[in-house]
């Protein structure tokens, strides 16, 4: 009923709170789709979770841009949030509660999405179990790799495939010049 990334997303945001995989996750989700028929809500959860990742990290410029962004978009796409199972008038008034606690520079605390869809909920903590996590539990601040994830991860499958993706787009800039020589 529901996408697995979407599941897997919740599972990360409620059990490990690894925001930067949420952001991994749905990112990768969102994608799929064709860029015109990309849904916006997967972009307000992703920055969520952004929003989370920025501010744990102390980062409340990033955070205060991203909880904005995700507020703005909950709000147009209250229907398809709710579809997802989620209390969207919940959701919202939590981001705006946490948006004045970024304002404030308040430190990070961890906040648990209002689901209310008993299936949805049911799978997740069914999947939480299996890999041995506690759900809703508060985030592990002294864990460094989890806080910086984006600098200390792996990230020669992304400089791979940058470098692909470079060598296309000459490829793609001396066909183009070959055929448009006064170029």
């Amino acid at each position: 009923m529901f996408d697995r990334a979407y599941i897997e997303y919740l599972v990360h945001f409620h059990c490990d709170r690894d925001y930067f995989e949420c952001h991994e996750v749905l990112e990768e989700h969102w994608k799929k789709d064709a860029l015109n028929n990309r849904k916006k809500y997967w972009v307000g959860l992703i920055q969520i979770a952004v929003a989370l990742y920025h501010q744990r990290r102390e980062n409340f410029s990033g955070a205060l841009k991203m909880i904005s962004n995700a507020i703005k978009i909950i709000e147009k796409e209250k229907v398809h949030i709710e579809q997802l199972g989620l209390h969207s008038d919940q959701l919202l008034n939590l981001l705006v509660n946490r948006k004045e606690d970024i304002q404030h520079q308040l430190p990070y605390t961890s906040i648990n999405l209002p689901i209310i869809n008993k299936n949805l909920m049911k799978e997740c903590l069914l999947i939480c179990r299996k890999e041995g996590m506690e759900w809703g539990i508060e985030s592990n601040l002294r864990n460094l790799d989890l806080i910086h994830k984006h600098m200390r991860r792996n990230r020669t499958d992304v400089i791979k495939e940058r470098l692909v993706e470079l060598e296309k787009r000459k490829k793609i800039r001396a066909v183009h010049t070959e055929n448009n020589p006064n170029l």
